[in-house]
């Protein structure tokens, strides 16, 4: 639902709205403001910004010890992935047969890992033939016997036990509620893996955004008791993702600490040795992308604007109310497309007709804030676009490309 503008010309797009260019590879040199100036949106547009995209990708690289597998599910926008695998993160973590077909399509010499517990018979028979992965994870018995039967009894497998972790209070969502093996289970399935695994990994998951770097080392102490009690040979750890970024209201740790964290708990354990692997999503892409939308009626301190919970909105909504960054953008006036007024809190409530489209932020926006002017939201560049729907026909999002000046 989402496509990217292409501009041929800056002038003529100030008196139209804007061509769509399927290609998927424009380029727009410039500043929000600019964008905005130039398009003038009528409905919400993606600004994905290639440079700051590319840095964050090799700065994590660099700074975590090991192989770094960017989770597609987190931005699956051609765009974003190009960007990735041009910037040297060549490993994807997929979980479905529609994510390896666009990893194949635009990261086409990439290893692809299969991490999602569970998987169709069909995805696991094609992925292993077709596509060549060679990684897949598991939570159960059943789960293993699934993959030895649908890729013929390879012997060439890279098999992953994920361990559930007790409860993250400090996630926003904590992801061992649905996946991994208990600790005693996690044994019993090392044990039953090391006969028809090639390599074999233990993986865990300490949930999305992660806010407290400790939750790292209890974790690597679930993963030591694990190891010893299941008496074989572990040949890689894969620590997933949860590495947070920034959100007003939140204290979020740097991703260097959480790395650092995450090391001396291993040097503590004695796992210093196995080869890492780490499955960022969030923290790779988050600050890259920003979410353009329009206010298209204000009561008091409450904005109606064009996109919500159903949209790029999912997130600010009721389940997790994330506030993220905003900035008002407002187009050439008599007052010069000034803000006149002081920051104020503000709701926001989505184009649907549902009532459970809206966001309580709350978001600090100019008290002057009205009718017609623009809100752009950071932190868009993480799940926004993938979760996007077109419930009451407001799916529609445009994207353009900015690349530094």
């Amino acid at each position: 639902m989402t496509k990217v503008v292409s501009l041929k010309s800056h002038a003529a797009a100030a008196r139209r709205r804007p061509a769509i260019d399927h290609g998927g590879g424009a380029r727009l040199f410039g500043d929000s403001a600019s964008v905005i100036a130039q398009l003038r949106p009528q409905r919400p547009l993606y600004i994905l910004r290639t440079d700051k995209l590319t840095r964050t990708a090799q700065a994590f690289a660099a700074a975590f010890p090991g192989e770094t597998m960017y989770a597609v599910k987190t931005n699956p926008h051609e765009t974003a992935i190009r960007t990735l695998y041009k910037a040297g993160i060549t490993s994807f973590d997929v979980a479905s047969m529609d994510e390896v077909r666009l990893v194949r399509k635009y990261a086409p010499k990439a290893k692809m890992y299969f991490m999602h517990p569970v998987k169709a018979p069909e995805a696991i028979a094609e992925s292993y033939h077709n596509y060549g992965i060679r990684h897949f994870v598991l939570d159960s018995l059943d789960e293993l016997y699934k993959i030895i039967r649908e890729t013929g009894l390879a012997s060439d497998l890279h098999l992953y036990v994920r361990l559930a972790l007790p409860k993250n209070h400090n996630a926003a969502i904590d992801f061992s509620a649905k996946f991994g093996a208990t600790p005693a289970e996690a044994a019993r399935l090392l044990r039953k893996c090391r006969s028809v695994a090639e390599r074999l990994g233990l993986c865990f998951h300490v949930g999305t955004q992660t806010t407290e770097p400790s939750v790292y080392t209890r974790a690597v102490a679930h993963t030591a008791s694990v190891i010893a009690d299941s008496g074989v040979k572990i040949d890689m750890l894969d620590v997933g993702g949860g590495f947070p970024v920034p959100y007003p209201g939140e204290d979020a740790p740097s991703i260097q600490t959480c790395i650092a964290t995450l090391q001396e708990a291993l040097a503590a354990h004695g796992l210093s040795h196995l080869p890492l692997l780490a499955e960022p999503g969030r923290a790779l892409v988050a600050e890259s992308g920003t979410l353009v939308t329009r206010v298209e009626l204000r009561k008091d301190k409450t904005l109606y604007i064009n996109d919500g919970t159903y949209g790029g909105l999912f997130d600010a909504g009721p389940l997790l109310g994330t506030r993220y960054p905003v900035t008002a953008h407002r187009l050439s006036d008599k007052n010069g497309g000034k803000f006149k007024k002081p920051l104020a809190d503000f709701r926001f409530v989505g184009p649907t007709c549902d009532g459970l489209d809206r966001m309580e932020g709350p978001f600090a926006l100019p008290g002057d804030i009205k009718l017609g002017d623009y809100i752009e939201i950071g932190n868009m560049g993480a799940y926004s676009q993938g979760m996007r729907t077109n419930f009451n026909g407001f799916g529609a999002a445009d994207l353009v490309v900015v690349t530094d000046t």
